[in-house]
């Protein structure tokens, strides 16, 4: 019988989503550059963010991520016009906000306890972040350089301080237990496995049918 979707494709799916961190996201803070915005988005991916926010004037965020529609595929990317809708919004969700700058008084970032609920918010240069957007945080940090070169590419500086956070978060055994609500992890799986008919479920008003334990529709 077929069922539109390989066992092996949705085995992946449903592995990735094992290990989605609903409670670790990214803020880019006016990052609008497609080689920056296509490294974020895959590095949000493979520590397992699936929910990233950009704070931009330029709608044309999205298209310029045409490098990363592999990885975007599997991250919502919400956008807003200006920071203090997304602190709210995360503030309401208990997430600590953490700031990537090299401004006086930051910490190593390596010193942040990445395993509580995290908003790592990064800007277009180390020191381009906007003044509201430090203002706003709980912690800012700073990559430490040993050269004569003062900052990090942001992506660079992103994945440098998510691969810290997965660590932490794999010590403490948060890769191994699934951190998405049942509900979302089986609406997610179903949309991942069958894009297209989901969205045609979803305008037609009609609920998800169940998937069997090789991703076929069960009637």
């Amino acid at each position: 019988m077929k069922t539109g979707i390989s066992p092996e494709r949705f085995r992946k799916i449903r592995q990735m989503l094992l290990h989605r961190q609903p409670d670790l996201t990214v803020v880019m803070d006016n990052v609008n550059k497609a080689h920056n915005l296509s490294a974020i988005i895959r590095s949000c991916d493979s520590v397992g963010i699936c929910e990233i926010h950009a704070v931009s004037y330029r709608k044309t965020i999205y298209t310029e991520q045409n490098a990363a529609a592999g990885a975007s595929k599997w991250s919502t990317l919400n956008l807003y016009t200006d920071i203090e809708m997304v602190y709210s919004k995360l503030s309401a969700d208990g997430m600590q906000i953490i700031v990537a700058t090299n401004s006086e008084g930051c910490i190593d970032f390596r010193n942040i306890d990445y395993t509580a609920p995290t908003a790592l918010v990064v800007g277009a240069e180390w020191d381009g972040i906007s003044k509201e957007a430090i203002k706003g945080a709980a912690h800012a940090i700073t990559v430490p350089m040993l050269g004569m070169i003062e900052s990090l590419n942001v992506s660079v500086a992103t994945a440098v301080i998510l691969f810290e956070a997965q660590r932490q978060r794999a010590l403490k055994g948060m890769y191994l237990v699934p951190q998405l609500a049942p509900a979302c992890f089986e609406r997610l799986l179903f949309e991942f496995s069958y894009p297209k008919l989901s969205r045609e479920l979803t305008l037609q008003g009609d609920p998800y049918p169940m998937l069997d334990e090789l991703g076929g529709i069960m009637h």
